[in-house]
């Protein structure tokens, strides 16, 4: 199946499949009801010590990307999402600001390889 991301300010639409938040965080200003989240994989998210160190500095990307990787080797709720993945359309929904900066990325690229 596909994989896609988009940011949960987006509309939800019908197309999306699989709606699953990957942040530890619940998105601010953003209701259950607007969100149209199907799954809340809070454990595919970078851990609060990576997040905080990262702080969306585009300089901190490459080695944020690493540091995501390695926390995600061995991770049960990546194996979730992935097996997920394989079954049905999946799109990933993030809150950051930075579409081109964003863990989401990083799972989106992980999971398009099948890995």
């Amino acid at each position: 199946m596909s994989v896609s991301i988009k940011r949960i300010y987006e509309t939800p639409e019908s197309t999306d499949g699989m709606r699953v938040l990957v942040d530890r965080l619940w998105p601010r200003g953003v209701t259950k009801d607007e969100a149209s989240i199907d799954l809340w994989m809070k454990d595919v998210a970078p851990s609060t010590e990576l997040r905080k160190w990262y702080g969306h500095d585009p300089e901190k990307w490459p080695e944020f990307q690493e540091r995501y990787r390695f926390e995600l080797e061995g991770n049960p709720a990546l194996a979730e999402l992935q097996k997920l993945s394989r079954k049905e359309k999946v799109t990933l929904i993030y809150a950051a600001k930075d579409e081109n900066h964003s863990h989401a990325l990083v799972l989106l690229g992980i999971l398009g390889r099948g890995n």
